[in-house]
């Protein structure tokens, strides 16, 4: 869909929401970009986890970040894929042992500060739909839609539990879900840019939704919002 104009639709929420999903094919329906933030987190993450590199020890963290080349490519299905220092790394760090390390890692000021200009250059070159925790509060304030999208622990582990089966990767529900509190309470008790709605976002609990019933209120959002 051509736009006259760069239109920025920031999409944040807790993990296991389902943002990167509906976020993409939200993107897909309307001719936009879609950047999903959370997976450059942990493309940062799984370059310090590859160097031994706790998230816990800053000085370390800070002092790799300059050998640490994240990117992204689109290929010709228009999915994103991420590179860490020129590898292909899109399937690695979807692992859960990534994802921990990536929600304690951004918790860092300078590893946020350090991926903040790859993010905002993106909505600046793109009409985009971006999805992380921060977006709508730290990354795009200036963004024309903001939706921070929802659901239950209970509700997102077992998101999270039948993913990991179907790729053939199952994990114990019951660990699925602690590790879903644990990251709620991480991401929420950080002290850069912590996890909470903008004052300006519509709030949407998916609890219970099917994936087409969320797209849908998405969609409804956004182009109630900008008049598509």
């Amino acid at each position: 869909m051509e736009q006259s104009r760069r239109i920025a639709v920031a999409i944040d929420g807790p993990s296991g929401a389902g943002k990167s999903s509906i976020a993409r094919a939200a993107a897909r329906e309307l001719g936009f970009v879609y950047v999903d933030t959370g997976a450059i987190y942990r493309t940062a993450a799984c370059g310090m986890n590859r160097r031994g590199i706790a998230p816990e020890d800053a000085a370390a963290v800070e002092a790799a970040l300059p050998e640490t080349a994240v990117s992204i490519q689109y290929g010709a299905d228009g999915l994103q894929r991420m590179y860490l220092n020129g590898e292909d790394v899109t399937d690695a760090i979807r692992l859960p042992e990534v994802s921990m390390l990536a929600s304690r890692l951004s918790a860092l000021p300078a590893v946020r500060a350090f991926l903040l200009d790859m993010q905002r250059d993106m909505a600046a070159r793109h009409s985009v739909i971006m999805d992380g925790r921060d977006i709508g509060t730290v990354v795009l304030p200036g963004a024309d839609v903001k939706i921070f999208l929802t659901a239950s622990p209970e509700d997102r582990a077992m998101r999270r539990f039948r993913e990991l089966e179907a790729r053939g990767t199952p994990k114990d529900y019951g660990e699925l879900l602690e590790e879903i509190r644990r990251r709620d309470d991480n991401d929420s008790r950080r002290a850069a840019a912590p996890l909470r709605p903008a004052a300006d976002a519509v709030v949407l609990d998916t609890t219970g939704n099917t994936f087409e019933q969320s797209c849908r209120q998405i969609l409804e959002i956004i182009r109630e919002r900008i008049a598509l």
